[in-house]
């Protein structure tokens, strides 16, 4: 036993005969380009979570890049604010240019014609951009386009071309996994790590986290896990990640990385490969997916019953790196990947939609518990953990009388009733107060335990009919 102070919950093991409101929180963890943000420094953009709301918001606030590999986190912003047009969504950048920059200065001989200078740069530190003998809004203005990745120098006075200039450059090669992974010490929070501080800066429970580009490497999907388990000591979580194509252009190479890396926790969902669309532009489908999830819950009052599985998803084609022969593969083919807890992309219905929705524990024939087989069954449990807890922390510490014993039950049971009635659960789900839970030593020490028991409503995951050819319409040629 350990000391407990606050509300708690556990996912025990489902109960099988046979084989308040908590909204989803998508977080999203990378690299975004605020060394083109000017006061970077102290702008709280480096290693803390920030809501962002739209494009414009993600831009003025960590920058803009279509070098999506260098910089990652805008990718995500492109996928939520421009294609699926869904917000808001909580970013944790770890590009510190103070610290992931070159070892030594750039120069660059200006060109100045009619007083005006440019240099053509996503990865210039403009903070650092400097000339000799001249001083910033003195001598000299600075105006950055995102839109052409364009430095603007404006001179104040005449001056002879050319011009001396020197900036450092961010150098991406130093943020690694152990940047992303993070830690926390005396207050201090990196990376991952940095999610401890969403809850108490936006009120808002972590329930979605992704990591396009950083997802495919095994240090990070353990951590990322790790995140999302019992976050602050309480809260659920869910992950989507992704098989890396680089090394897997085919399904039994993707197969085997996802066995081989351990890419199989309940917590998470796995996808490969990645989605192309009209434009070119490449989406880790990870990005693609958190995207969808944080749509379709909004659709359901935040609560996540419905599978992202077999949904539109605005996509030309399947991605499987630059150069590789595959050219994609069916449904048929792709329920391959479905039954070894792969979820893919496939053409079906006349739309490109996500196919697979089951979590990355799922193997087909395999034993596992039977909440892991769909990603509905576990985000439903958290669901129901997270929002216990949200509800009834601010009953701790209050006499716990009958009264408030019964209070609780009577609000949990009318909140599965409700989930009931919209269909997120089925059957009669069932709050309960025992007595083998609540042992005389736990009551003495103040502890006491709820058990919720409930069945959420289970994908059509296959239709099937079943046709056979019968002999009997010949009668009609008898007549009556």
């Amino acid at each position: 036993m350990s000391y407990k102070h606050g509300t708690y919950a556990e996912i025990t093991g489902s109960r099988v005969s046979s084989t308040a409101e908590s909204s989803t929180v998508a977080g999203y963890i990378g690299t975004a380009p605020v060394n083109l943000i000017r006061g970077f420094a102290t702008a709280g953009v480096i290693n803390t979570p920030v809501k962002i709301s739209s494009g414009a918001e993600f831009s003025s606030v960590f920058g803009k890049s279509e070098d999506w590999a260098k910089f990652t986190l805008c990718e995500v912003a492109a996928q939520n604010f421009e294609v699926q047009n869904v917000a808001p969504a909580y970013f944790v950048n770890v590009l510190d240019p103070t610290t992931h920059k070159k070892s030594s200065a750039t120069t660059a001989s200006l060109v100045v014609a009619n007083s005006k200078a440019t240099i053509v740069s996503d990865t210039i530190i403009i903070d650092t951009f400097a000339i000799a003998d001249m001083v910033e809004d003195t001598d000299y203005t600075l105006e950055y386009s995102f839109d052409t990745h364009t430095l603007t120098v404006t001179f104040l006075d005449t001056v002879t071309s050319p011009v001396s200039a020197s900036y450092y450059e961010v150098d991406l090669t130093n943020v690694t996994d152990s940047v992303i992974v993070g830690s926390a010490s005396n207050g201090v929070y990196t990376g991952l790590k940095a999610f401890d501080l969403l809850y108490q800066k936006y009120n808002a429970v972590l329930t979605v986290l992704a990591a396009p580009g950083w997802s495919e490497h095994p240090t990070v999907y353990s951590a990322m896990i790790a995140t999302v388990t019992k976050l602050n000591g309480h809260w659920d979580g869910f992950v989507n990640a992704d098989i890396p194509v680089a090394s897997t252009t085919t399904i039994a190479a993707a197969l085997a990385w996802k066995d081989t890396n351990g890419y199989n926790s309940e917590r998470s969902k796995v996808y490969w490969p990645q989605a192309a669309d009209g434009s070119g532009r490449v989406f880790h489908l990870s990005t693609i997916a958190t995207a969808m999830m944080l749509r379709q819950d909004n659709e359901n009052d935040g609560i996540p019953f419905e599978t992202i599985s077999n949904k539109p998803v605005t996509s030309a084609k399947q991605y499987f790196g630059a150069g590789a022969t595959n050219q994609g593969f069916d449904q048929v083919t792709a329920n391959t990947l479905n039954e070894k807890g792969i979820t893919t992309i496939c053409f079906w219905g006349g739309n490109w939609v996500m196919w697979g929705p089951h979590t990355a524990a799922y193997t087909y024939g395999g034993t596992m518990d039977a909440r892991a087989i769909f990603d509905v069954n576990i985000r439903m449990l958290e669901y129901i953990t997270n929002s216990f807890q949200l509800d009834h922390g601010t009953d701790i510490d209050e006499p716990m009388t009958i009264a408030l014993k019964d209070t609780i039950l009577a609000a949990e049971n009318a909140k599965l009733d409700a989930l009931v009635g919209i269909g997120a659960l089925i059957g009669d789900p069932v709050v309960e107060f025992l007595p083998e839970e609540n042992t005389d030593a736990d009551i003495i020490n103040g502890d006491f335990t709820w058990n919720i028991s409930a069945t959420n409503t289970p994908p059509l995951k296959s239709a099937t009919v079943r046709a056979a050819y019968t002999d009997d319409g010949f009668q009609t040629y008898y007549g009556e």
